[in-house]
């Protein structure tokens, strides 16, 4: 039985609880991220932070990035959303596109979608062959490793939903001309293939899940439990790898001392 198999898929907030978490969460956030910049505490750089978002279509990326960053002042951060590549990016090596886009220290970002695309729908799709998406695995380990030994804390996300409701999901979107752009004729087809791509993000959560950036998957059936399981997750690494930067993780600031 594979990790996505053994997701809790049950979990629940009631909105009462989610406000609540979401505003500390959030007021974390920010006070770790001043940190990291040199805004707060020592004045000095830390690393970089670059969080990864994968998982299947209407899976819950978007409302997660939004619960991540929506509090913060959007000269602190960038986000970046990756489709196919473009035919200059596939002249070069499939890591070349996302070197321009890589926070550097004291920065943050966040990827929806990223090169495990390598490992995921160009193996599914058949863009790239056997070979070379199986060579993915290592190039991609080791460079994240060098990345989190130089500059970078590293979170990787992969957020799951079930057919039934990744479909209620699509129907909702289909619905709301507001929301109707975000659905696909790609989409539905790759509805058909959810269980394949299942199959690539085991062997993908096996062979590149390391100590440095372990692969965080969420159960994310619910959407309010899914945003504050990613932001609780995020901070939860950031303060790991500020000590493992030899940072001081500073003590949680709340209205009082801010008022002062």
């Amino acid at each position: 039985m594979g990790i996505i198999d053994r997701l809790d898929m049950s979990n629940r907030l009631d909105r009462g609880e989610y406000e609540r978490r979401l505003a500390e969460g959030q007021r974390r956030l920010f006070q770790l991220r001043l940190h990291l910049g040199g805004l707060m505490g020592p004045s000095t750089l830390g690393p970089g932070l670059l969080v990864l978002m994968e998982g299947p279509d209407a899976s819950g990326k978007g409302g997660a990035i939004k619960a991540l960053v929506g509090h913060l002042d959007p000269r602190h951060y960038t986000v970046v959303s990756y489709a196919k590549p473009t035919p200059q990016e596939k002249n070069h090596h499939f890591l070349w596109r996302f070197y321009r886009q890589l926070p550097g220290l004291g920065e943050m970002g966040v990827f929806d979608r990223s090169w495990y695309g390598r490992v995921l729908v160009e193996r599914v799709e058949g863009f790239a062959n056997k070979a070379e998406w199986k060579r993915g695995y290592k190039s991609i380990v080791d460079f994240e490793e060098s990345l989190c030994s130089e500059s970078i804390i590293l979170v990787k996300f992969w957020m799951h939903v079930s057919d039934d409701e990744q479909l209620r999901r699509f129907e909702s979107r289909a619905a709301d001309p507001l929301k109707r752009w975000k659905l696909t004729e790609e989409d539905w087809r790759n509805r058909e293939k959810n269980r394949i791509y299942e199959e690539a993000a085991e062997e993908m959560f096996e062979r590149t899940s390391h100590s440095l950036a372990p692969w965080d998957v969420i159960g994310a059936e619910q959407k309010r439990y899914a945003r504050i399981a990613v932001l609780e997750t995020v901070i939860a690494r950031v303060e790991e790898g500020m000590r493992r930067w030899g940072m001081d993780v500073p003590a949680q600031v709340d209205e009082l001392d801010v008022r002062k």
